[in-house]
């Protein structure tokens, strides 16, 4: 009897926390609608199930001229992965521009979006190589032999732990502002120059899932994220007038915390990673083209793109600056971003 009532307690309280925030898988799926909706060629959108059972939420768009055009075709695919709370929906204003001349594919990381949230482990190599496999069990359902791989963020992290351990199937790397390159300076958060009130609330922050405020909020979530985040509604006000991209951002992250809290077993303060990336860049193949994208204005510092080429001295390692722009390139300086990798994707085929 005791057991019983313990489990209704918890049952109970579990109840109350999902009423609290006002969202759900069905309003994360129709505002992601709504976005892809805007979307002007042929969009195949489905989950693409793993061996582990997880299913991941995959997008693939080609130009609708190049339905009876065996060729493009047969051009490498471009992949984009998303950084730390973000999902397929942002990709909104790169997609039709970047499918002109080769199939596109973008999907949710494993715990992120629409797609599944398995737990992940505390340890930080663990957690890295759960949605590193995951990522090469969606490419083997896929079918995909070879893959230009773009990655942004924490998508660029884990897109080059990938290409480190499957460089076969990756023809070009190409890393948008990514996280986790460099190791944590001697001064830790000190070095970023934030006033120490700051400096507090980030060690503090540490401590808990990095998104776990927006839940914590309950109705005032969908509020917090218009406030701390108002450049993301400027970014694609010429699609949306109203608040849907805050709303989709707010449903993606308001969801139980999964790939949040496998971020968080891969960083250090939020900020930095366990396993800074720089201690094994020098392990991709030196035949594997690499370019780097910053944005002119992020707090991402660019000079990282001439570290990792010079741990990689015989290999073409590219950096470049989009001025202007912040972390979010791709949604900020659209057309810059979308004209550089379409020129990266040109030197593949």
């Amino acid at each position: 009897m005791h057991d019983e009532t313990e489990s209704d307690e918890k049952l109970s309280r579990s109840a109350w926390w999902t009423s609290w925030r006002p969202t759900s898988l069905s309003l994360l799926k129709n505002t992601e609608t709504k976005i892809l909706d805007r979307v002007q060629n042929d969009l195949w959108a489905r989950f693409v199930s793993l061996p582990t059972q997880d299913r991941i939420w995959t997008l693939t768009v080609t130009h609708k001229s190049r339905r009876d055009a065996p060729k493009s075709c047969s051009r490498t695919p471009l992949v984009m992965v998303h950084g730390f709370g973000g999902g397929v929906g942002l990709w909104i204003r790169n997609l039709d521009p970047l499918c002109r001349s080769r199939p596109v594919f973008a999907f949710d990381l494993l715990g992120f979006g629409r797609s599944s949230r398995p737990r992940f482990p505390l340890d930080p190599a663990q957690a890295e190589q759960q949605s590193v496999i995951s990522i090469e069990h969606w490419r083997q359902a896929l079918g995909l032999e070879k893959m230009i791989l773009l990655g942004h963020s924490l998508g660029g992290y884990l897109a080059t732990s990938y290409a480190i351990q499957y460089p076969e199937r990756v023809r070009h790397l190409i890393l948008v502002d990514p996280w986790g390159f460099k190791p944590v300076p001697p001064e830790g958060v000190a070095s970023l120059g934030c006033p120490r009130w700051v400096e507090i609330i980030i060690a503090m922050a540490s401590f808990f899932n990095p998104l776990a405020v927006v839940r914590a909020t309950g109705p005032w979530g969908p509020k917090l994220i218009s406030r701390v985040r108002p450049d993301f509604k400027r970014n694609f006000e010429e699609l949306f007038q109203d608040d849907t991209i805050m709303e989709y951002i707010y449903h993606c992250n308001a969801q139980s915390p999964s790939g949040e809290v496998g971020f968080r077993a891969m960083s250090v303060s939020l900020l930095w990673a366990k396993r800074p990336m720089l201690d094994r860049v020098h392990l991709l193949p030196p035949d594997l083209p690499v370019t780097l994208v910053y944005g002119g204005q992020s707090w991402m510092d660019s000079a990282t793109g001439e570290q990792v080429a010079r741990l990689r001295p015989n290999s073409y390692t590219h950096t470049m600056v989009i001025e202007g722009a912040p972390h979010h390139v791709y949604a900020d300086k659209p057309d810059a971003f979308n004209a550089v990798v379409q020129s990266i994707c040109d030197t593949v085929d």
